[in-house]
């Protein structure tokens, strides 16, 4: 039994390659619960997951023996092998991602934040939202290097 304990609470955004809809009705929602079944075999929780067919966002309770960039990782590698094997052969998940650390107190408005993407999309393109992702939480950043 370890004696480490914490509360981690990160919103990963990431979209598909050259944020092609990828992400496809017929399989969105079974890939949704694949990626939660991934957090769940790193001892995490996903709280939601949701998007579009060009992206996702996941509120995700993690432990401490887990880096974000560890999560990402995994959740990217698995679910993209995943899709590719039962959905659509040319998958792939673009390179980088956003992650932003929620506290406790907000986790309710982000998870229904995520909750309402399809809503929110209506107004907002996915470049809006992440652009003004990250200038809310102060993410210095370089155009030519954020849509790989």
């Amino acid at each position: 039994m370890s004696h480490t304990s914490g509360n981690i609470l990160l919103h990963f955004i990431f979209s598909t390659a050259g944020r092609r809809p990828l992400i496809k009705a017929g399989f969105r929602d079974d890939l949704f619960a694949y990626l939660g079944g991934i957090v769940r075999e790193m001892d995490g929780t996903a709280l939601i997951v949701n998007g579009e067919s060009d992206h996702l966002h996941m509120l995700v309770r993690a432990r401490p023996a887990h880096s974000a960039a560890e999560i990402v990782r995994v959740v990217k590698a698995n679910s993209s092998r995943w899709v590719r094997e039962k959905h659509s052969a040319g998958f792939r998940w673009q390179r980088g991602y956003g992650v932003f650390s929620v506290s406790e107190s907000s986790a309710a408005t982000v998870s229904a934040y995520i909750a309402g993407q399809q809503e929110h999309h209506r107004k907002q393109s996915f470049q809006e939202e992440f652009i003004a992702f990250l200038r809310k939480n102060h993410v210095e950043y370089d155009p030519k290097y954020i849509w790989d």
